[in-house]
């Protein structure tokens, strides 16, 4: 029996869509039709249901299933046991969203690259509810979003949440702190309408009974960060960021009278019975993330504590 046709019916049914299954590897729509007519034929059952346009696998397809997990593993067993002890290849279709790439995700790309040398890379930045269907389609193998995906076959992992705090210009913001009223009479700007943060500050005006008197709505915080620079308003966004940022920005962190929630994180992934490669990675993150993010102290952040019990495992 070929495993790379048993490998191929795995992700058909994981993904539910024989098309998708080929942009997972690599292949053509015919290509990954014909390895499953094959494997029927070798097996003497039909695998899908296609008297029906919307996806189905036969009872004999569900009960297989079981057995091709099962199979794949075993082949993934036997190459770690019997590998050479070469460095491990690392081709991964990663996603984040923007408030993660400008505050931990360079550097633990750079720190990954050095413990696997192999890194082959394919980086989406994206909003949250893009990155949630894109892994949950299998067009990405991890995603880093603030909110966790929902969907047979994919793994979420809570990772420290990122403090928020405003930004301004210092030399159009010269005090320190600002009371949540001044805030309100200044052009304020977050990230997208529906958005964690987006969503935060609004509420956070209307808990304490004040309407801001603008609030804009701006996906990327290099346009955010330009934008304030020139003057047009404070932003809302991570501490971490604006830290990394400061660096060739002139960036002023402004302290608030009232306290801001902080932006959850979330790491989405699909497990492969082939390969061990995503949860090494992911394992990677946490550990980075753990550490401060190549940056900040830990002891900084109390939200690390909880990765002594998030390093345990993934939660499905």
């Amino acid at each position: 029996m070929n495993l790379r046709f048993v490998e191929a019916f795995y992700w058909v049914a994981s993904l539910k869509s024989v098309s998708r299954a080929a942009d997972k590897l690599y292949l053509t729509q015919s290509a990954m039709s014909s390895r499953i007519a094959t494997l029927e034929e070798e097996l003497g059952i039909l695998l899908l249901d296609r008297r029906d346009k919307q996806f189905k696998l036969t009872v004999a397809g569900a009960r297989f299933f079981v057995y091709a997990q099962k199979l794949l593993e075993l082949q993934r067993e036997v190459k770690q046991e019997m590998g050479s002890g070469a460095p491990m290849a690392v081709s991964m279709r990663i996603g984040a969203i923007e408030s993660v790439l400008h505050s931990w995700l360079i550097p633990w790309l750079e720190k990954l690259r050095v413990d696997h040398p192999g890194l082959e890379l394919e980086l989406t930045v994206e909003t949250t509810p893009i990155l949630m269907d894109q892994v949950q389609r299998g067009t990405l193998d991890l995603v880093f979003a603030a909110l966790p995906a929902s969907a047979d076959g994919v793994r979420n992992q809570a990772f420290p949440p990122m403090d928020m705090a405003f930004v301004g210009n210092p030399a159009l913001h010269k005090k320190r702190n600002y009371r949540l009223d001044e805030l309100a009479e200044m052009e304020l700007l977050t990230f997208q309408k529906g958005s964690q943060p987006h969503v935060t500050l609004l509420d956070l005006f209307k808990q304490n009974r004040m309407e801001p008197k603008k609030v804009h709505a701006i996906s990327s915080i290099s346009a955010m960060v330009q934008l304030v620079q020139g003057g047009f308003g404070v932003a809302l966004l991570p501490r971490a960021a604006v830290q990394r940022l400061t660096g060739f920005a002139s960036l002023k962190l402004l302290t608030c009278d009232k306290k801001l929630k902080a932006l959850p994180i979330h790491a989405s992934y699909r497990t492969d019975p082939t390969s061990s490669i995503v949860e090494t990675v992911v394992r990677s993150a946490v550990e980075f993330a753990g550490e401060g993010g190549g940056g900040t102290k830990t002891a900084r952040n109390p939200a690390a504590k909880a990765l002594k019990t998030a390093k345990k495992g993934a939660s499905g």
